[in-house]
């Protein structure tokens, strides 16, 4: 394989690059659901193929292919620097690159248990019984839940001296019932919506979730929803609980921090950005209690790897520091139009045949000093809404709404009342500033996200956020019930 990828590389130069990269991806995915006690998903799924991206005459160029052969590498690298030459005729102004040390390296994702040598046969019963203890709840009429693996084996190496292995792994785990009845319908997930818990571990992550010992209290809530009120139109102070905090992070504060939609080059597929370059350092996203942290470090982040994919190594920083946007996610081409000296590593593309674009790391809303019993005991009226149902944020990263699977209304410090298609909207800027309070590193948890969109042809990315428990003064509730 190094062969082939050298053979890549002197191919472009000899063609005019000067500047190319090669990334070799080899990916192993497998998926098993069952619903209702019946298998409705078994898949394994294996994939192969490189991709040459170039720098000639100032700008790029790319193009893959998934034959792996002497003359087929030679084609493609000569196809990118074709591809870049034709692309800058209409070029602005030349691509520079923020300087990377070479790397020579091998990097793979700590794990405690291969998830791909676990028996089919075990990980088929566990998913079986936690759907038969569901149905045994009276009112739950499905329950389905799943298992998600993949193995990534990931080859880097460019022009400038850098060759870097690394295999990556993550894993997914969860379960959702529905319950009917008093005509309506009703959902509840575990441990978060949308496939569960994610992250870069191995096949301990699904020990770890217990799903067995929580399937029967998830399946009571739902059909406690069945018969509970509707969440009220107020404006009243608000608790999210971790796993919606995760999102909210998400959209509002991870999307908006991606420096080329900040710079327009990317606007297509989810919209640009209100965090111009001019509000760095000087905007006030959040009142002081709120630090957030960008890390492609951290175990267990779905974004956490030794190297991006420009060979950038992994870091930490800022994002916002105690209120203040005071951070962008970077590139080493948007890095210097901040005059920052070198890239935050945010490039990644999905699989080989896509060009990397910049994409969140894990993203964390730092922990405060409260614990969550700490936290509801202090709020006289409010409402904690728990477990994402839906989302909508308009194309600036400015007005959004959410609502979650299940809210209880808070009285004089005390949760009194199940409510149902709670929802809440609000101000990005509003929102983050009325943040008075987040719970302690007990309640915090790397929540995953496996669907993040982005580019077209669309690219899915995987990112974790780190939150705790928060409460946020005087938001709009009960707006639009989402059932």
């Amino acid at each position: 394989m190094r062969e082939l990828v050298e053979l890549a590389l002197d191919a472009a130069r000899t063609c005019g690059a000067s500047y190319a990269d090669v990334r070799v991806v080899r990916t192993e995915e497998e998926r098993i659901s069952v619903k209702k006690c019946k298998i409705s998903e078994l898949s394994r799924h294996e994939d192969l193929g490189f991709g040459v991206r170039v720098l000639a005459d100032g700008a790029w160029g790319f193009s893959s292919s998934s034959v792996l052969s002497e003359e087929e590498v030679r084609r493609v690298a000569a196809e990118a620097v074709e591809l870049a030459k034709a692309s800058a005729s209409l070029k602005l102004r030349d691509v520079t690159l923020a300087p990377e040390p070479p790397h020579t390296a091998k990097w793979t994702t700590p794990i405690v248990k291969d998830p791909f040598e676990v028996p089919l046969e075990e990980k088929i019963d566990l998913l079986t019984r936690t759907t038969e203890e569901a149905l045994r709840t009276k009112g739950i009429k499905v329950a389905q839940a799943g298992m998600r693996f993949v193995r990534e084996h990931k080859l880097f190496s460019n022009t400038e001296g850098s060759y870097i292995e690394q295999v990556l792994y993550f894993s997914g785990v969860g379960f959702t019932v529905f319950a009917v009845g008093h005509g309506d319908m009703q959902r509840r997930s575990f441990p978060s919506s949308f496939g569960g818990q994610y992250m870069s571990k191995g096949y301990e992550l699904v020990e770890e979730v217990s799903l067995l010992e929580n399937v029967g209290r998830i399946s009571e809530e739902a059909v406690m929803l069945l018969r509970a009120r509707q969440c009220p139109e107020a404006t009243t102070d608000l608790i999210l609980d971790g796993s919606q905090l995760a999102l909210q992070v998400h959209e509002s504060l991870g999307h908006p921090s991606e420096l080329d939609r900040v710079l327009g080059t990317e606007a297509s597929f989810a919209g640009t950005s209100f965090l111009t370059l001019d509000k760095l350092g000087k905007l006030r996203y959040a009142s002081p209690v709120v630090n957030v942290v960008a890390d492609s470090t951290v175990p267990g982040g779905l974004a956490t790897a030794g190297y991006d994919d420009e060979g950038v190594e992994a870091q930490r920083w800022y994002l916002v520091r105690e209120g203040t946007f005071v951070g962008y996610l970077t590139s080493r081409e948007t890095a210097p139009v901040l005059g920052e000296p070198r890239s935050r590593g945010c490039m990644r593309a999905d699989g080989w045949k896509r060009v990397p674009l910049i994409r969140m790391t894990n993203i964390s809303l730092m922990p405060g000093d409260p614990t969550l019993d700490e936290l509801i005991n202090d709020t006289r009226d409010g409402i904690y809404m728990e477990t994402n149902k839906s989302w909508s944020i308009d194309q600036r990263r400015i007005n959004f709404q959410f609502a979650t699977e299940i809210a209880w209304r808070i009285k004089k410090g005390r949760k009194v009342e199940v409510l149902k298609n709670p929802s809440y909207q609000g101000m990005t800027l509003e929102f983050w500033n009325s943040c008075d309070a987040i719970c302690n590193e007990d309640h915090f948890v790397l929540w995953g996200i496996v669907n993040c969109g982005k580019g077209q042809p669309l690219q899915i990315a995987r990112i974790s956020h780190g939150t705790s428990p928060a409460r946020f003064r005087r938001i709009k509730v009960g707006v639009a019930h989402a059932k």
